[in-house]
């Protein structure tokens, strides 16, 4: 995969995530993760260590990013389908920024 910079709209829809008044349910919280790697690509999907046996959470993380990747969403749409989730979330939950 080619490297895909992330745009300003998403740099800061990573900062305006961290500043949400509430946390996000985990079902948002997984969307968010897998939308950030998949946008980020750091490290690449095929590139990213599968988690341990026992390490639940980091399966959980590493299954709904594959779904993302398995969809074939590119690293620019992904950037853009995060800015539209962390924009109804700041909607949602409230922001201080």
């Amino acid at each position: 995969m080619t490297f895909t910079p992330k745009t300003p709209a998403f740099e800061k829809a990573v900062k305006d995530s961290r500043n949400l008044k509430a946390k996000p349910d985990n079902d948002e919280l997984l969307e968010l993760y897998s939308l950030f790697k998949q946008g980020s690509q750091d490290p690449p999907f095929a590139d990213a260590p599968k988690p341990g046996m026992f390490d639940l959470t980091g399966k959980a993380k590493y299954n709904a990013w594959s779904k993302v990747n398995d969809e074939g969403l590119t690293a620019q749409q992904a950037q853009e389908k995060y800015v539209k989730l962390v924009n109804s979330l700041k909607e949602k939950y409230g922001f201080d920024g």
